[in-house]
Protein backbone atom coordinates (compact mmCIF):
# COMPACT_ATOMS: atom_id res chain seq x y z
CA UNK A 1 0.00 0.00 0.00
CA UNK A 2 0.73 4.08 -0.99
CA UNK A 3 1.29 5.94 1.71
CA UNK A 4 3.14 9.69 1.29
CA UNK A 5 6.35 10.15 3.04
CA UNK A 6 6.80 13.20 4.91
CA UNK A 7 9.52 15.78 3.67
CA UNK A 8 11.62 14.96 6.82
CA UNK A 9 11.23 11.21 5.74
CA UNK A 10 11.94 12.28 2.06
CA UNK A 11 15.25 14.14 3.22
CA UNK A 12 17.10 11.43 5.63
CA UNK A 13 16.22 8.50 3.32
CA UNK A 14 17.51 9.76 0.32
CA UNK A 15 21.10 8.42 0.35
CA UNK A 16 19.93 5.13 1.40
CA UNK A 17 17.58 5.36 -1.35
CA UNK A 18 19.73 5.75 -3.69
CA UNK A 19 22.43 3.72 -2.26
CA UNK A 20 19.64 0.61 -2.57
CA UNK A 21 18.22 1.44 -6.05
CA UNK A 22 14.50 2.35 -4.30
CA UNK A 23 15.11 5.93 -6.60
CA UNK A 24 15.30 4.56 -10.29
CA UNK A 25 14.61 5.68 -13.67
CA UNK A 26 11.65 5.08 -15.79
CA UNK A 27 11.88 6.30 -19.79
CA UNK A 28 9.16 7.56 -21.90
CA UNK A 29 9.46 7.00 -25.69
CA UNK A 30 9.32 10.14 -28.31
CA UNK A 31 7.65 8.89 -31.32
CA UNK A 32 7.86 9.94 -34.96
CA UNK A 33 4.10 9.74 -35.34
CA UNK A 34 4.50 9.90 -39.24
CA UNK A 35 6.61 6.86 -39.60
CA UNK A 36 5.77 5.11 -36.06
CA UNK A 37 9.69 5.01 -35.68
CA UNK A 38 11.09 5.89 -32.03
CA UNK A 39 13.44 9.42 -31.71
CA UNK A 40 14.74 9.47 -28.25
CA UNK A 41 13.05 8.94 -24.54
CA UNK A 42 12.57 10.90 -21.51
CA UNK A 43 14.24 9.76 -18.27
CA UNK A 44 12.17 10.53 -15.19
CA UNK A 45 13.06 10.04 -12.01
CA UNK A 46 10.85 7.25 -9.74
CA UNK A 47 11.10 6.27 -6.09
CA UNK A 48 9.84 3.35 -4.54
CA UNK A 49 10.41 2.87 -0.50
CA UNK A 50 10.31 -0.61 0.81
CA UNK A 51 8.40 0.60 3.84
CA UNK A 52 6.07 3.33 2.18
CA UNK A 53 5.74 2.51 -1.60
CA UNK A 54 5.88 4.19 -4.67
CA UNK A 55 6.10 7.96 -4.13
CA UNK A 56 4.43 10.46 -6.38
CA UNK A 57 7.67 13.13 -8.07
CA UNK A 58 5.46 15.94 -6.99
CA UNK A 59 5.95 15.05 -3.53
CA UNK A 60 9.53 14.19 -3.36
CA UNK A 61 10.89 16.78 -5.79
CA UNK A 62 9.94 19.83 -3.89
CA UNK A 63 11.46 18.34 -0.70
CA UNK A 64 14.72 17.54 -2.42
CA UNK A 65 14.89 20.98 -3.96
CA UNK A 66 14.00 22.69 -0.50
CA UNK A 67 16.87 21.39 1.23
CA UNK A 68 19.51 21.25 -1.95
CA UNK A 69 19.00 17.58 -2.87
CA UNK A 70 17.48 17.98 -6.17
CA UNK A 71 21.33 18.58 -7.78
CA UNK A 72 22.58 14.92 -6.55
CA UNK A 73 19.40 13.41 -7.66
CA UNK A 74 19.94 15.23 -10.80
CA UNK A 75 22.96 13.72 -11.10
CA UNK A 76 22.31 10.14 -10.47
CA UNK A 77 19.75 9.98 -12.48
CA UNK A 78 22.17 11.65 -15.35
CA UNK A 79 24.53 8.38 -14.13
CA UNK A 80 21.86 5.49 -14.53
CA UNK A 81 20.90 6.33 -18.27
CA UNK A 82 24.45 7.13 -18.97
CA UNK A 83 25.24 3.10 -17.33
CA UNK A 84 22.01 2.28 -19.35
CA UNK A 85 23.28 3.46 -22.80
CA UNK A 86 27.01 1.78 -22.26
CA UNK A 87 24.91 -1.03 -21.45
CA UNK A 88 23.04 -0.66 -25.05
CA UNK A 89 26.31 -0.13 -26.60
CA UNK A 90 28.39 -2.53 -25.24
CA UNK A 91 25.30 -4.95 -26.42
CA UNK A 92 25.67 -4.12 -29.55
CA UNK A 93 22.19 -2.49 -29.66
CA UNK A 94 21.92 1.58 -31.05
CA UNK A 95 20.63 3.46 -28.56
CA UNK A 96 18.38 6.56 -28.91
CA UNK A 97 19.11 10.05 -27.43
CA UNK A 98 17.63 10.34 -23.87
CA UNK A 99 16.37 13.49 -22.35
CA UNK A 100 17.42 14.02 -18.72
CA UNK A 101 15.92 16.65 -16.74
CA UNK A 102 17.81 20.06 -15.53
CA UNK A 103 16.38 22.09 -12.74
CA UNK A 104 16.68 25.55 -11.85
CA UNK A 105 18.54 24.73 -8.97
CA UNK A 106 21.03 22.57 -11.18
CA UNK A 107 21.29 25.83 -13.36
CA UNK A 108 22.77 27.65 -10.17
CA UNK A 109 25.05 25.63 -9.42
CA UNK A 110 28.15 26.73 -10.96
CA UNK A 111 29.52 22.80 -11.91
CA UNK A 112 26.65 21.33 -13.25
CA UNK A 113 27.90 20.82 -16.77
CA UNK A 114 31.79 20.08 -15.81
CA UNK A 115 29.68 17.37 -13.45
CA UNK A 116 27.88 15.60 -15.74
CA UNK A 117 30.43 16.02 -18.36
CA UNK A 118 32.60 13.49 -15.82
CA UNK A 119 30.31 11.34 -15.66
CA UNK A 120 29.51 10.92 -19.57
CA UNK A 121 33.46 10.63 -19.93
CA UNK A 122 33.41 8.14 -17.27
CA UNK A 123 31.07 5.87 -19.15
CA UNK A 124 32.73 6.68 -22.97
CA UNK A 125 28.79 7.61 -23.95
CA UNK A 126 29.25 9.92 -27.12
CA UNK A 127 27.16 12.59 -26.53
CA UNK A 128 24.91 12.78 -29.28
CA UNK A 129 23.15 10.30 -27.17
CA UNK A 130 22.62 12.62 -24.18
CA UNK A 131 20.28 15.23 -24.30
CA UNK A 132 19.50 17.96 -21.63
CA UNK A 133 16.49 19.14 -20.05
CA UNK A 134 15.88 22.38 -19.09
CA UNK A 135 11.62 24.34 -18.07
CA UNK A 136 10.54 26.91 -19.29
CA UNK A 137 9.45 28.21 -16.11
CA UNK A 138 13.18 27.45 -14.57
CA UNK A 139 14.99 30.24 -17.09
CA UNK A 140 12.47 33.23 -15.35
CA UNK A 141 14.32 35.81 -13.91
CA UNK A 142 18.29 34.10 -14.78
CA UNK A 143 18.50 34.40 -18.91
CA UNK A 144 22.11 35.53 -18.27
CA UNK A 145 22.41 32.75 -15.42
CA UNK A 146 21.39 29.98 -17.98
CA UNK A 147 22.60 31.37 -20.92
CA UNK A 148 25.83 30.96 -19.55
CA UNK A 149 25.31 27.23 -18.45
CA UNK A 150 23.58 26.29 -22.02
CA UNK A 151 26.91 28.10 -24.03
CA UNK A 152 29.14 25.64 -21.64
CA UNK A 153 26.61 22.58 -22.58
CA UNK A 154 26.76 23.40 -25.96
CA UNK A 155 30.36 23.43 -25.60
CA UNK A 156 30.68 19.89 -24.77
CA UNK A 157 28.25 18.97 -27.61
CA UNK A 158 25.03 18.37 -25.60
CA UNK A 159 21.75 18.92 -27.58
CA UNK A 160 19.64 21.55 -25.15
CA UNK A 161 15.55 21.06 -25.00
CA UNK A 162 13.11 23.50 -23.66
CA UNK A 163 10.34 21.54 -22.20
CA UNK A 164 6.88 23.15 -21.34
CA UNK A 165 7.48 25.25 -23.63
CA UNK A 166 3.70 28.14 -23.85
CA UNK A 167 3.01 27.06 -20.15
CA UNK A 168 1.65 30.49 -19.36
CA UNK A 169 5.38 32.55 -18.73
CA UNK A 170 7.17 34.64 -21.31
CA UNK A 171 7.56 32.21 -24.11
CA UNK A 172 8.34 34.30 -26.92
CA UNK A 173 11.28 36.08 -24.82
CA UNK A 174 12.96 33.27 -23.28
CA UNK A 175 12.89 31.66 -26.81
CA UNK A 176 14.81 34.79 -28.32
CA UNK A 177 17.21 35.21 -25.75
CA UNK A 178 18.08 31.50 -24.89
CA UNK A 179 19.52 29.27 -27.28
CA UNK A 180 17.87 25.85 -27.58
CA UNK A 181 18.11 22.87 -29.63
CA UNK A 182 14.24 21.44 -29.38
CA UNK A 183 11.37 22.73 -28.21
CA UNK A 184 8.83 20.81 -26.58
CA UNK A 185 5.52 21.80 -26.63
CA UNK A 186 2.67 22.00 -23.51
CA UNK A 187 -0.36 19.88 -24.85
CA UNK A 188 -2.27 21.37 -22.20
CA UNK A 189 -3.44 24.05 -25.41
CA UNK A 190 -5.46 21.01 -27.14
CA UNK A 191 -7.57 20.67 -24.21
CA UNK A 192 -10.87 20.59 -25.52
CA UNK A 193 -12.03 21.15 -28.79
CA UNK A 194 -8.91 20.87 -31.01
CA UNK A 195 -10.52 23.81 -33.43
CA UNK A 196 -10.45 26.58 -30.66
CA UNK A 197 -8.16 29.00 -29.40
CA UNK A 198 -5.56 26.73 -27.65
CA UNK A 199 -5.44 25.08 -31.55
CA UNK A 200 -4.66 28.43 -32.97
CA UNK A 201 -1.90 29.05 -30.37
CA UNK A 202 -0.44 26.11 -31.14
CA UNK A 203 -0.32 25.89 -34.50
CA UNK A 204 1.56 29.43 -34.88
CA UNK A 205 4.12 28.13 -32.96
CA UNK A 206 4.78 25.44 -34.90
CA UNK A 207 4.60 27.40 -37.60
CA UNK A 208 6.96 30.10 -35.52
CA UNK A 209 9.77 27.09 -34.39
CA UNK A 210 9.94 26.22 -38.47
CA UNK A 211 11.75 29.57 -39.46
CA UNK A 212 13.88 29.18 -35.76
CA UNK A 213 15.38 25.64 -37.37
CA UNK A 214 14.00 24.24 -34.20
CA UNK A 215 12.49 20.93 -33.82
CA UNK A 216 9.24 20.40 -32.13
CA UNK A 217 7.95 17.90 -30.06
CA UNK A 218 4.72 17.69 -28.63
CA UNK A 219 4.52 16.46 -24.88
CA UNK A 220 1.44 15.17 -23.25
CA UNK A 221 -0.38 13.52 -26.57
CA UNK A 222 -3.08 10.88 -25.08
CA UNK A 223 -5.20 10.80 -28.50
CA UNK A 224 -4.70 9.87 -31.84
CA UNK A 225 -7.09 12.67 -32.40
CA UNK A 226 -4.48 15.48 -30.93
CA UNK A 227 -1.40 12.95 -32.94
CA UNK A 228 -3.11 13.45 -36.38
CA UNK A 229 -3.96 17.47 -35.71
CA UNK A 230 -0.31 18.06 -34.91
CA UNK A 231 0.85 16.12 -37.86
CA UNK A 232 -1.29 18.04 -39.81
CA UNK A 233 0.14 21.45 -38.70
CA UNK A 234 3.73 19.90 -39.32
CA UNK A 235 4.56 18.26 -35.56
CA UNK A 236 5.90 14.88 -36.26
CA UNK A 237 7.16 14.14 -32.64
CA UNK A 238 5.14 13.47 -30.00
CA UNK A 239 5.39 12.30 -26.17
CA UNK A 240 2.66 10.64 -24.47
CA UNK A 241 0.50 8.14 -23.27
CA UNK A 242 -0.85 7.69 -27.07
CA UNK A 243 2.38 5.48 -27.34
CA UNK A 244 3.74 4.66 -24.20
CA UNK A 245 3.46 5.98 -20.29
CA UNK A 246 7.32 6.05 -18.36
CA UNK A 247 8.13 2.47 -18.43
CA UNK A 248 10.97 0.36 -16.35
CA UNK A 249 14.19 0.05 -17.88
CA UNK A 250 13.75 -3.56 -18.89
CA UNK A 251 10.84 -2.89 -21.02
CA UNK A 252 12.35 0.29 -22.01
CA UNK A 253 14.95 -2.32 -23.49
CA UNK A 254 12.52 -4.51 -25.40
CA UNK A 255 11.15 -1.42 -27.41
CA UNK A 256 14.82 -0.45 -28.39
CA UNK A 257 15.00 -3.90 -29.66
CA UNK A 258 11.86 -4.18 -31.58
CA UNK A 259 10.87 -0.93 -32.61
CA UNK A 260 12.83 1.39 -35.52
CA UNK A 261 14.57 4.03 -35.10
CA UNK A 262 15.15 7.40 -36.79
CA UNK A 263 17.44 10.68 -36.02
CA UNK A 264 15.03 13.91 -35.34
CA UNK A 265 15.23 16.40 -38.25
CA UNK A 266 15.26 19.97 -37.88
CA UNK A 267 11.82 21.14 -38.25
CA UNK A 268 12.68 23.74 -41.21
CA UNK A 269 15.92 21.75 -42.61
CA UNK A 270 17.83 24.42 -44.97
CA UNK A 271 20.22 23.56 -47.26
CA UNK A 272 23.35 23.48 -44.84
CA UNK A 273 25.34 26.58 -46.03
CA UNK A 274 22.64 28.78 -45.13
CA UNK A 275 22.00 30.73 -41.82
CA UNK A 276 17.90 30.88 -41.20
CA UNK A 277 18.27 33.84 -38.80
CA UNK A 278 21.01 35.80 -41.02
CA UNK A 279 19.13 35.04 -44.52
CA UNK A 280 15.98 36.34 -43.18
CA UNK A 281 17.50 39.05 -41.61
CA UNK A 282 17.22 42.26 -43.89
CA UNK A 283 20.47 43.97 -43.01
CA UNK A 284 22.24 40.80 -43.78
CA UNK A 285 25.19 40.14 -46.26
CA UNK A 286 22.52 37.49 -47.39
CA UNK A 287 19.70 39.87 -48.29
CA UNK A 288 22.35 41.88 -49.90
CA UNK A 289 23.37 38.92 -51.70
CA UNK A 290 19.60 38.20 -52.90
CA UNK A 291 18.40 41.60 -53.59
CA UNK A 292 21.23 43.05 -55.77
CA UNK A 293 23.45 40.47 -56.90
CA UNK A 294 21.30 37.60 -57.94
CA UNK A 295 19.36 37.40 -61.01
CA UNK A 296 15.32 38.06 -60.66
CA UNK A 297 14.43 35.06 -57.58
CA UNK A 298 11.79 34.36 -55.46
CA UNK A 299 11.72 32.18 -52.08
CA UNK A 300 8.12 30.80 -51.76
CA UNK A 301 6.72 27.56 -49.49
CA UNK A 302 4.64 24.63 -51.64
CA UNK A 303 3.06 22.05 -49.10
CA UNK A 304 -0.15 19.65 -50.76
CA UNK A 305 -1.00 22.03 -53.76
CA UNK A 306 -0.71 25.22 -51.84
CA UNK A 307 1.94 27.92 -52.75
CA UNK A 308 2.79 31.10 -50.78
CA UNK A 309 5.23 33.85 -52.02
CA UNK A 310 7.14 35.01 -48.48
CA UNK A 311 9.95 37.07 -50.71
CA UNK A 312 11.13 38.38 -54.09
CA UNK A 313 13.81 40.74 -55.39
CA UNK A 314 13.64 44.01 -57.25
CA UNK A 315 15.09 41.74 -60.40
CA UNK A 316 11.92 39.83 -59.98
CA UNK A 317 9.47 42.90 -60.09
CA UNK A 318 11.18 44.27 -63.09
CA UNK A 319 11.28 41.01 -64.99
CA UNK A 320 8.00 40.77 -65.12
CA UNK A 321 7.57 43.87 -66.53
CA UNK A 322 3.60 44.77 -65.67
CA UNK A 323 4.94 47.65 -62.96
CA UNK A 324 3.43 45.60 -60.33
CA UNK A 325 4.41 46.28 -56.56
CA UNK A 326 6.24 44.07 -53.97
CA UNK A 327 3.12 44.06 -51.90
CA UNK A 328 0.79 43.04 -54.84
CA UNK A 329 2.88 40.28 -56.09
CA UNK A 330 3.63 39.17 -52.44
CA UNK A 331 0.13 38.95 -51.83
CA UNK A 332 -1.36 37.23 -54.33
CA UNK A 333 -2.41 33.93 -55.09
CA UNK A 334 0.49 32.34 -57.25
CA UNK A 335 -1.70 29.61 -59.14
CA UNK A 336 -4.62 33.05 -59.93
CA UNK A 337 -1.99 34.12 -63.11
CA UNK A 338 -1.76 30.30 -64.62
CA UNK A 339 -4.28 28.11 -66.30
CA UNK A 340 -4.72 24.51 -65.47
CA UNK A 341 -2.36 23.40 -68.05
CA UNK A 342 0.43 25.54 -67.19
CA UNK A 343 -0.24 24.88 -63.17
CA UNK A 344 0.14 21.10 -63.85
CA UNK A 345 3.42 22.00 -65.48
CA UNK A 346 4.58 23.94 -62.95
CA UNK A 347 3.52 21.69 -60.17
CA UNK A 348 5.23 18.93 -61.68
CA UNK A 349 8.92 20.27 -61.90
CA UNK A 350 8.42 21.51 -58.08
CA UNK A 351 8.03 17.76 -57.61
CA UNK A 352 10.57 16.62 -59.67
CA UNK A 353 13.21 19.39 -57.41
CA UNK A 354 11.32 17.85 -54.13
CA UNK A 355 12.74 14.21 -56.01
CA UNK A 356 16.55 14.95 -57.15
CA UNK A 357 16.82 17.42 -55.12
CA UNK A 358 18.33 19.24 -57.58
CA UNK A 359 17.70 21.91 -59.56
CA UNK A 360 14.93 21.81 -62.12
CA UNK A 361 13.12 24.16 -64.98
CA UNK A 362 9.91 24.58 -66.92
CA UNK A 363 8.67 27.18 -69.18
CA UNK A 364 4.77 28.45 -68.37
CA UNK A 365 2.42 30.86 -69.81
CA UNK A 366 0.82 33.54 -67.33
CA UNK A 367 -1.67 36.40 -67.43
CA UNK A 368 -1.15 39.43 -65.12
CA UNK A 369 -3.35 42.96 -64.84
CA UNK A 370 -1.85 45.68 -63.33
CA UNK A 371 -3.11 49.21 -63.26
CA UNK A 372 -1.00 50.40 -65.06
CA UNK A 373 0.05 48.13 -68.34
CA UNK A 374 -3.84 46.20 -68.22
CA UNK A 375 -3.79 42.29 -69.08
CA UNK A 376 -0.63 41.22 -71.01
CA UNK A 377 0.55 37.17 -71.05
CA UNK A 378 4.40 36.28 -70.95
CA UNK A 379 6.25 33.49 -70.71
CA UNK A 380 8.54 32.63 -67.51
CA UNK A 381 11.28 30.61 -67.61
CA UNK A 382 11.63 29.17 -64.19
CA UNK A 383 14.39 27.43 -62.32
CA UNK A 384 13.74 25.64 -58.67
CA UNK A 385 15.55 24.31 -56.00
CA UNK A 386 14.40 23.09 -52.78
CA UNK A 387 16.37 24.36 -50.02
CA UNK A 388 14.84 23.77 -47.08
CA UNK A 389 11.46 21.25 -45.56
CA UNK A 390 9.85 20.86 -42.68
CA UNK A 391 7.54 18.12 -42.44
CA UNK A 392 5.46 18.25 -45.61
CA UNK A 393 6.01 21.70 -46.51
CA UNK A 394 9.30 22.59 -49.19
CA UNK A 395 10.89 26.20 -49.07
CA UNK A 396 11.95 26.64 -52.63
CA UNK A 397 14.34 28.83 -54.23
CA UNK A 398 13.18 30.25 -58.18
CA UNK A 399 15.02 31.90 -60.71
CA UNK A 400 13.09 33.42 -63.28
CA UNK A 401 13.38 34.68 -66.44
CA UNK A 402 10.48 36.40 -69.16
CA UNK A 403 11.24 34.84 -72.44
CA UNK A 404 8.20 36.13 -73.79
CA UNK A 405 9.60 37.69 -77.16
CA UNK A 406 12.08 34.12 -77.56
CA UNK A 407 8.68 32.35 -77.42
CA UNK A 408 7.17 33.87 -79.53
CA UNK A 409 9.73 33.54 -82.03
CA UNK A 410 9.70 30.26 -81.59
CA UNK A 411 6.05 29.87 -82.31
CA UNK A 412 6.69 31.41 -85.29
CA UNK A 413 9.46 29.09 -85.94
CA UNK A 414 7.05 26.25 -85.35
CA UNK A 415 4.87 27.14 -88.24
CA UNK A 416 7.55 27.95 -90.59
CA UNK A 417 8.53 24.29 -89.73
CA UNK A 418 4.30 22.94 -90.31
CA UNK A 419 4.66 24.31 -93.90
CA UNK A 420 7.49 21.85 -94.79
CA UNK A 421 6.08 19.02 -93.28
CA UNK A 422 4.07 18.08 -96.40
CA UNK A 423 7.63 18.76 -98.24
CA UNK A 424 9.57 15.76 -96.02
CA UNK A 425 6.34 13.62 -96.45
CA UNK A 426 7.11 13.93 -100.46
CA UNK A 427 10.80 13.15 -99.80
CA UNK A 428 13.04 10.60 -98.58
CA UNK A 429 14.15 12.45 -95.38
CA UNK A 430 13.54 11.93 -91.93
CA UNK A 431 13.39 15.18 -89.38
CA UNK A 432 12.77 15.22 -85.79
CA UNK A 433 12.96 18.02 -83.23
CA UNK A 434 15.21 17.32 -79.95
CA UNK A 435 15.08 19.50 -76.73
CA UNK A 436 18.19 19.99 -74.93
CA UNK A 437 17.04 19.99 -71.56
CA UNK A 438 14.45 17.41 -71.40
CA UNK A 439 16.21 15.08 -73.83
CA UNK A 440 12.93 14.64 -75.81
CA UNK A 441 12.42 14.02 -79.21
CA UNK A 442 9.82 14.90 -81.65
CA UNK A 443 9.76 12.88 -84.42
CA UNK A 444 7.95 13.66 -87.67
CA UNK A 445 4.61 11.58 -89.36
CA UNK A 446 6.77 9.49 -91.46
CA UNK A 447 9.20 8.61 -88.01
CA UNK A 448 6.76 7.43 -86.39
CA UNK A 449 4.74 5.80 -89.36
CA UNK A 450 7.52 4.06 -90.54
CA UNK A 451 10.19 3.48 -88.03
CA UNK A 452 7.08 3.02 -85.07
CA UNK A 453 8.10 5.76 -82.85
CA UNK A 454 5.31 7.83 -80.36
CA UNK A 455 4.63 11.48 -80.81
CA UNK A 456 7.02 12.09 -77.75
CA UNK A 457 10.37 10.10 -77.08
CA UNK A 458 11.91 10.47 -73.46
CA UNK A 459 15.21 10.43 -72.56
CA UNK A 460 16.86 10.05 -76.44
CA UNK A 461 18.31 8.65 -78.10
CA UNK A 462 18.22 5.39 -75.77
CA UNK A 463 14.67 4.28 -76.95
CA UNK A 464 16.09 4.09 -80.38
CA UNK A 465 19.15 2.65 -79.97
CA UNK A 466 17.03 -0.13 -77.84
CA UNK A 467 14.98 0.06 -80.72
CA UNK A 468 17.48 -0.69 -83.05
CA UNK A 469 17.06 2.34 -85.23
CA UNK A 470 20.98 3.17 -84.13
CA UNK A 471 22.67 0.11 -84.97
CA UNK A 472 25.17 -1.14 -81.96
CA UNK A 473 28.59 0.10 -83.72
CA UNK A 474 26.89 3.48 -83.98
CA UNK A 475 25.09 3.66 -80.59
CA UNK A 476 28.10 5.47 -78.28
CA UNK A 477 28.97 7.97 -81.48
CA UNK A 478 25.41 9.20 -81.33
CA UNK A 479 25.22 9.38 -78.13
CA UNK A 480 27.71 11.45 -77.89
CA UNK A 481 26.88 13.90 -80.51
CA UNK A 482 23.95 14.66 -78.22
CA UNK A 483 26.86 15.35 -75.59
CA UNK A 484 28.26 17.68 -77.84
CA UNK A 485 24.89 19.68 -78.66
CA UNK A 486 24.87 20.34 -74.81
CA UNK A 487 28.32 21.54 -74.66
CA UNK A 488 27.15 24.27 -77.35
CA UNK A 489 28.35 22.45 -80.91
CA UNK A 490 26.41 24.41 -83.51
CA UNK A 491 26.60 21.77 -86.36
CA UNK A 492 26.97 18.00 -86.81
CA UNK A 493 26.52 15.45 -89.85
CA UNK A 494 28.06 11.80 -90.77
CA UNK A 495 26.56 9.10 -93.01
CA UNK A 496 25.12 6.61 -90.77
CA UNK A 497 23.67 2.99 -91.39
CA UNK A 498 20.35 2.94 -89.68
CA UNK A 499 18.22 -0.24 -88.54
CA UNK A 500 18.81 -3.90 -89.52
CA UNK A 501 19.30 -3.52 -92.82
CA UNK A 502 22.02 -0.90 -92.09
CA UNK A 503 20.55 1.84 -94.74
CA UNK A 504 22.81 4.53 -95.20
CA UNK A 505 21.21 8.01 -94.71
CA UNK A 506 23.11 11.48 -94.17
CA UNK A 507 22.13 12.11 -91.12
CA UNK A 508 22.30 16.07 -89.44
CA UNK A 509 21.83 17.80 -86.65
CA UNK A 510 21.31 21.82 -86.36
CA UNK A 511 21.52 23.18 -82.81
CA UNK A 512 19.38 26.31 -82.01
CA UNK A 513 20.63 28.37 -78.84
CA UNK A 514 18.96 31.07 -76.77
CA UNK A 515 19.15 34.74 -75.95
CA UNK A 516 21.87 34.06 -73.35
CA UNK A 517 23.81 31.42 -75.87
CA UNK A 518 22.35 28.10 -73.79
CA UNK A 519 21.19 25.32 -76.53
CA UNK A 520 17.77 25.05 -76.53
CA UNK A 521 16.99 22.79 -79.17
CA UNK A 522 18.58 20.41 -82.05
CA UNK A 523 16.45 19.60 -85.20
CA UNK A 524 17.43 16.96 -87.02
CA UNK A 525 17.36 15.21 -90.32
CA UNK A 526 18.23 12.22 -92.28
CA UNK A 527 18.38 11.61 -95.47
CA UNK A 528 18.91 8.95 -97.33
CA UNK A 529 21.83 7.97 -99.71
CA UNK A 530 21.38 6.81 -102.69
CA UNK A 531 23.06 3.12 -103.41
CA UNK A 532 24.66 3.78 -106.85
CA UNK A 533 24.83 0.11 -107.91
CA UNK A 534 21.10 -0.60 -106.65
CA UNK A 535 19.75 2.60 -107.83
CA UNK A 536 17.82 2.65 -105.08
CA UNK A 537 17.36 2.28 -101.28
CA UNK A 538 14.71 2.50 -98.48
CA UNK A 539 13.85 1.71 -95.32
Amino acid sequence: MKKTMTEREFVSRFKKAVKNGHIYVFYQMQINHSTGRMIGAEALMRWTDPSFGIQLPSDFIPALEKHGLIFDADLYVFECVCRFQKKCIDGSLTPVPISVNMSRYDIANTNYAESIEAIRSKYDVPVQYLRIEITESSAIGGTELISAVLEQLHSYGYIVEMDDFGNGYSSLNILKDLDVDIIKLDMRFLRGDLGGRGATIISSLVQMTKWLNTPVIAEGVETMEQADYMKSIGCDYIQGYLYSMPIPEEEFLKQLEQREHEPLAPAMNLIRTMDAGRFWNPDSLETLIFSNFVGAAAIFTYEGGRAEILRINEKYIRELGMNLTEKEIVRSDPWECMDAENRGIYEETIKKAIASRDEESCETWRSFTSKCCGEDRICIRTNLRIIGKAGEQHLIYAMVQNITAEKNSFLALESNERRFEHAFEQANVYAWEYTVATKEMRPCFRCMRDLGLPPLVKNYPEPAIEAGIFPPDYADMYRDWHRQIEAGVSQLEAIIPLTVGRVPFHVRYTTEFDMNGHPLKAYGSATLVINSKEGNASL
